[in-house]
């Protein structure tokens, strides 16, 4: 129920912001509404709280997760060239289970082989300019930027014991996007955000065929890969998680 009232409260939030901006709007451009949804599983989540001397331990090989349903709203302003959208990505997996020893996490200990939950918790928020600077008949590629809030936490508890890590903060990304119409109707897209530091990285990255029923609506099938961590004395964490996609996408 918690999870149906937040999506509830995500989607109004969602379209009192389209209902403010859509009169602003000037004559050609175009509104972009994009939902995507599916099943995401984890494939690596390996974490340290805190980085310098926590327990090293594994989300999904030393705990267990099945995969979870998902689900992402964008909202999009293009006009020729340009595009400005804005996205809300939540992500939410737990995963239970017993690691064969002692686990520091924070300021916690959890005796070896104690019967643990974890809830690992990743909502992007995003906000990304992207310029197309390649418009042919059957291929458009663009890059830009992209402003990520990144509110974060993974939480453990188990044997009476409880304890959480929470991070907020902004990450900056490049966006890119190439999509080819290799034959009338049918495209294949790549999309994504990605940046690379000595502090940490982070890939999430679209792969997709996609349907246009119209020149106002395309649907698409694809494979999403979520991907990165941080590496500092506060934290230590990375993950990949694969993502099996359904999305729709209308233009006003």
């Amino acid at each position: 129920m918690l999870i149906m009232r937040t999506i509830k409260m995500r989607c109004t939030a969602f379209l009192a912001l389209l209902a403010v901006l859509i009169p602003a709007f000037p004559a050609g451009a175009q509104i972009l509404l994009d939902f995507e949804n599916g099943i995401v599983a984890s494939g690596y989540n390996d974490v340290r709280i805190p980085g310098d001397g926590g327990t090293t331990f594994s989300l999904s090989d030393d705990l267990k997760s099945d995969p979870v349903y998902f689900y992402r709203f964008r909202l999009g302003y293009l006009l020729e060239r340009h595009s400005l959208s804005l996205l809300i990505a939540p992500l939410r997996v737990e995963s239970e289970g017993q690691v064969d020893r002692e686990v520091r996490f924070g300021d916690t200990v959890f005796p070896a082989d104690t019967d643990l939950k974890s809830e690992y918790r990743f909502d992007s928020y995003r906000a990304t300019y992207r310029y197309d600077f390649f418009v042919g008949e059957s291929l458009r590629i663009g890059a830009g930027l992209t402003g990520k809030i990144r509110d974060a936490s993974i939480s453990l508890e188990g044997d009476g014991r409880r304890e959480e890590k929470k991070n907020t903060g902004f990450v900056p990304l490049i966006n890119f996007s190439l999509q080819w119409l290799f034959v009338r109707s049918f495209s294949l897209l790549v999309d994504g955000d990605a940046l690379f530091s000595p502090y940490g990285r982070a890939e999430d990255i679209l792969f997709a065929l996609q349907y246009h029923h119209s020149r106002r609506l395309a649907v698409r099938l694809g494979y999403r890969m979520l991907e990165g961590g941080a590496d500092n004395d506060e934290v230590y964490t990375f993950a990949l998680f694969h993502y099996a996609v359904f999305g729709i996408t209308l233009l006003l």
